[in-house]
């Protein structure tokens, strides 16, 4: 472990991370707490799951996103929600039929927004009621079943049209048959909700959506490969994943700030052989704003960057673990400083 130095009070963050390329038996993933001002941090549930699917890179595997609620933790686990206390005993779980692939979660009020990336869709969930209420499908280039060997090379044969292409937006109910087939086109990653409605993005999608009653509308431009893109003051903020950087930018898709993600020699990686496209460093995901000035963004291997958008400097960097193959996905500020 370890980290660039900073005077500034900072947060405890809870990140999720994916181990990229494990085997059956292994660890492939888990939850940190670390609190950035320290630089110390500690793994409160290690992920070894052996019911999930092993085909691809990260697959079922690892725990994605997470959420609080009530003193509830709410991570995503694929097809699956798990629900802990704050001492991260389990109390529950649920599914649905039509939740595949989770990556992000978000709530807002007393309800639940779930990306489900094998059915190009988005999941709301009422949590005093405890169950699904609506499910918005956002589809416009033929479902490619995500189940199967081939389908990476299936949604390059779609071609870049896919990603500027227009998603249609279906309504569909959570709980009766007739909604979406299994499919994952735009690999939708990202869901906010603000009061004028949900916004969603995915890496095979070059702009970040709105959805207002019965209409999609672009609200911003964002780079193919982007994840955690979110509205912000009048722009977009999101982990240009692609370009290794954090970017805050304008509707426009004009740069207003960015900072490049941390990186290492070679000499300090482990497993830094692997291909890059089963795992790489750098890899930007999991992102959280803190006082509406500085953003925390996670990256490959596990590592847990403070970025500054006021002075555009990097003023925070702590390192979980040098394996490649160690991804962070979700994060979320656990407790701030006193």
């Amino acid at each position: 472990m370890g980290g660039i130095e900073t005077s500034l009070p900072l947060p405890t963050v809870i990140v999720t991370s994916v181990i990229r390329s494990s085997y059956q038996g292994q660890s492939h993933g888990g939850v940190y707490l670390v609190d950035l001002a320290s630089k110390e941090s500690r793994v409160v549930l290690d992920w070894n799951e052996c019911g999930i699917g092993w085909d691809g890179r990260g697959g079922d595997r690892g725990l994605r996103g997470v959420v609080f609620w009530n003193g509830q933790v709410y991570l995503a686990a694929s097809n699956e929600i798990v629900v802990y206390d704050s001492d991260f005993t389990l109390l529950r779980s649920f599914r649905n039929a039509y939740l595949g692939h989770c990556h992000e979660i978000f709530i807002a009020g007393n309800e639940l927004f779930l990306t489900s990336c094998g059915f190009d869709s988005i999941l709301r969930y009422d949590l005093r009621g405890q169950h699904f209420t609506a499910g918005y499908c956002v589809r416009s280039a033929p479902a490619v079943r995500v189940a199967a060997k081939g389908a990476s090379r299936a949604l390059r044969k779609l071609g870049r049209a896919q990603w500027y292409s227009h998603p249609r937006l279906q309504y569909f109910d959570p709980h009766e048959p007739g909604g979406p087939k299994p499919g994952d086109t735009r690999h939708v990653n990202s869901v906010t909700y603000r009061d004028e409605g949900v916004y969603f993005a995915g890496t095979n999608l070059a702009n970040l959506y709105h959805i207002i009653g019965e209409t999609v509308s672009v609200h911003a431009p964002i780079p193919i490969g982007t994840h955690n893109a979110q509205p912000f003051d009048g722009g977009v903020l999101m982990n240009d994943t692609v370009g290794d950087r954090v970017s805050y930018r304008d509707r426009q898709g004009r740069v207003n700030v960015e900072f490049p993600v941390t990186s290492y020699q070679p000499h300090q990686l482990r497993n830094g052989d692997l291909p890059r496209d089963h795992a790489r460093q750098a890899f930007a995901r999991g992102l959280a704003l803190w006082k509406d000035r500085y953003v925390i963004a996670g990256s490959a291997p596990a590592t847990v960057s403070v970025h500054d958008l006021a002075t555009g400097e990097t003023c925070c960097s702590v390192n979980l673990s040098m394996d490649v193959r160690n991804a962070i996905h979700g994060l979320e500020i656990w407790r701030y400083p006193s």
